[in-house]
């Protein structure tokens, strides 16, 4: 599905937060996701460049954020990205914006020579982008789900080769 004529995507701006904030609430049905973000926001290794916004009429319409996280196999440690969270407002779902942020984002990670991004997430969603179940490669998740909802994508050739082991989010992920 192609986006809406208009759609800008950019990264997130300071004016922004309170916008965001409500965003998640509104998409998600409970504050969780936006509390998240925020504290996301004041971990050291934050990265404002992948927290992005979708603005249709200059309305704030979807975020994305790509957060780093390590693959831990014994003393054996990778560093990737998470996606999480991703959120679109409820009459703007459905309408191609939530896949323009992932592209978006796919994109700006590469740009900053990420090798690879982990996510949880539907099952029909998230192949569409490349994304393959992760214990294709050897990553597991660090909490019980299906192996069919929990994915890893490589963002260049090779970029998960040899890491294996299970992912550790920040501890924010555990608050919300």
């Amino acid at each position: 599905m192609d986006a809406p004529a208009g759609l800008l995507i950019r990264p997130e701006l300071k004016s922004d937060y309170e916008k965001i904030t409500a965003l998640h609430d509104l998409a998600f049905g409970q504050k969780g996701e936006g509390r998240l973000v925020e504290a996301l926001r004041r971990n050291p290794v934050f990265i404002r460049g992948l927290s992005l916004v979708a603005l249709l009429d200059g309305n704030l319409v979807g975020h994305i954020l790509f957060f780093p996280v390590l693959v831990r196999d014994g003393q054996k440690v990778f560093r990737s990205l998470a996606l999480a969270p991703l959120a679109v407002l409820p009459n703007y779902q459905r309408k191609g914006i939530g896949s323009a942020l992932v592209i978006a984002g796919i994109d700006e990670a590469r740009e900053g020579k990420h090798r690879s991004v982990i996510v949880l997430g539907h099952r029909e969603y998230y192949p569409g982008f490349g994304f393959r179940p992760a214990i294709h490669y050897g990553i597991l998740p660090p909490f019980d789900v299906p192996s069919d909802v929990f994915f890893a994508m490589e963002l260049i050739p090779g970029g998960l080769a040899g890491v294996s082991g299970t992912v550790e989010y920040p501890p924010e992920f555990s608050e919300f």
